[in-house]
């Protein structure tokens, strides 16, 4: 009987022998989800996984970050109660200046605390929003208008809220560098002729910058519509999950 030959020995794939092209290809696919990053106990399993290839080498972290940051939208303010606390920093807040400079979407998301906005979402120097010069986009999205009749008696008075949303969109805007766009999006209670988004759009015509988006409809379109179907148009990303 003859000898069997011996199976020959698999040699290692030398991942950065790979054009430049490719490997940010696969850095794609490997890092980039269709989520939303936060501030949430959910990141250690689906965030923390995937960064961890980071930690490879110097050369692979610095090709690698620039991907996982720039690929992703950052919420500017949690959204979870459990970090509405005052001395809570915002995850952008926490982000080395190096991948502050690599994001380039971040969302805006009004709503949670309406009757009591978060002492922790104010616009100052923390944010380091002056150092995210390759943000283009700014997404906004409208959990609810508590101008509307149906908040009466729960809502510190009509306008507050439509106030104090309109001045954080405004304080971020000046701030960043580079913005020329606002994608601004809603659940289905919010209309495009509520005072609320009437706001956000003079905000966004006051800065010079371009709403892409609002209901899938021209922003002169004077119906008064559901601003959430433009979520069909933009892609949005789902939570983080």
């Amino acid at each position: 009987m003859g000898i069997a030959p011996q199976p020959e020995a698999r040699q290692p794939f030398r991942f950065v022998d790979l054009p430049s092209e490719l490997r940010l290809k696969i850095l794609g696919f490997a890092l980039v989800t269709n989520q939303i990053v936060d501030l949430n106990p959910k990141n250690y399993g689906a965030a923390c996984q995937r960064m961890n290839v980071f930690l490879t080498s110097h050369r692979f972290h610095n090709e690698a970050y620039p991907v996982y940051y720039g690929g992703h939208i950052f919420r500017i303010f949690p959204t979870d109660h459990r970090f509405f606390g005052h001395k809570v920093r915002p995850l952008v807040a926490r982000l080395p200046t190096r991948y502050r400079a690599a994001l380039t979407s971040l969302e805006l998301r009004l709503g949670p605390g309406w009757s009591n906005p978060p002492r922790s979402w104010r616009v100052d120097d923390r944010l380091g929003l002056e150092e995210m010069e390759a943000v283009r986009i700014v997404k906004v999205f409208v959990e609810c208008d508590p101008s509307h009749e149906v908040f009466n008696g729960f809502r510190i008075d009509r306008d507050f809220f439509t106030g104090f949303s309109g001045s954080l969109l405004e304080d971020v805007l000046q701030r960043l560098p580079s913005v020329i766009h606002v994608e601004l999006d809603g659940w289905p209670s919010v209309k495009r002729e509520g005072p609320l988004v009437k706001k956000l759009l003079q905000v966004a015509g006051n800065a010079g910058v371009r709403v892409l988006e609002v209901g899938g409809k021209e922003e002169d379109d004077d119906q008064d519509f559901s601003i959430c179907r433009a979520r069909k148009t933009l892609n949005y990303p789902r939570e983080l999950d």
